[in-house]
């Protein structure tokens, strides 16, 4: 067959582009609710860590935070996705919860060390000041340090939010209607491989090329505003 009778039998006999469609729309879900999930998580850890590596406080939580990032760090993200939707959560039929979950979660303990790093990266003598004005040691970090280390750290998230899009695509591996799951849907009805996954690769290169754009954004008005 000529390409032309390719294309049209991969995408557009039985509207088979809708699978794409979809698994897009799956995809961008998890990934924005996976990444505000893990924010809230890394930031909470790494303010978690940093207290008690400053003052000894939090002791309880602190180790809870290293078993934690020890867990999810140490195990495959995939690994993580079957035991949430197999085991923790298998009498959920929800699996794009699951994915949100799992996600979640696995990106919280990156963003968290991230986090971490971007406090330290604070001048003592920044938290020092704002002790010494009286502000307390929640406000300190709050109204001080926090957003200091946000400036230094928001190429890193960005940097963070384009892998996690991609580790999404092992979603199919619970049935979920992601992106590579359509593709792979594509290719059972059609029996080829090269259109379907071309396809699929491409969305994702289109996908990634922007948000990297948009990092590099940043970090050129990071940088003019240094100056």
């Amino acid at each position: 067959m000529s390409f032309a009778e390719r294309f049209t039998q991969n995408f557009i006999d039985e509207q088979r582009y809708l699978y794409l469609v979809r698994g897009l729309g799956n995809t961008l879900v998890i990934t924005i609710f996976a990444v505000l999930l893990g924010i809230l998580l890394g930031f909470l850890v790494a303010v978690v860590r940093t207290t008690h590596e400053r003052n000894g406080n939090l002791k309880i939580l602190d180790a809870i935070c290293n078993v934690y990032l020890t867990v999810i760090r140490g195990t495959p993200v995939m690994v993580q996705l079957l035991i949430m939707f197999y085991v923790i959560f298998a009498s959920s039929t929800n699996k794009i919860m699951v994915a949100i979950l799992t996600f979640g979660i696995n990106s919280g303990a990156y963003v968290a060390e991230i986090v971490r790093g971007g406090i330290q990266s604070i001048d003592r003598g920044q938290f020092e000041a704002g002790r010494s004005l009286g502000f307390t040691y929640g406000q300190t970090m709050r109204y001080i340090i926090i957003p200091q280390a946000i400036k230094n750290v928001l190429p890193a998230l960005m940097n963070e939010l384009i892998v996690l899009i991609k580790e999404t695509s092992v979603c199919g591996y619970i049935g979920l209607m992601d992106l590579t799951k359509g593709g792979d849907i594509i290719r059972s009805r059609t029996y080829e491989a090269f259109l379907p996954l071309i396809a699929v690769a491409l969305i994702y290169l289109v996908i990634v090329c922007g948000l990297q754009a948009v990092a590099k954004k940043i970090e050129w008005r990071l940088r003019a505003s240094e100056r």
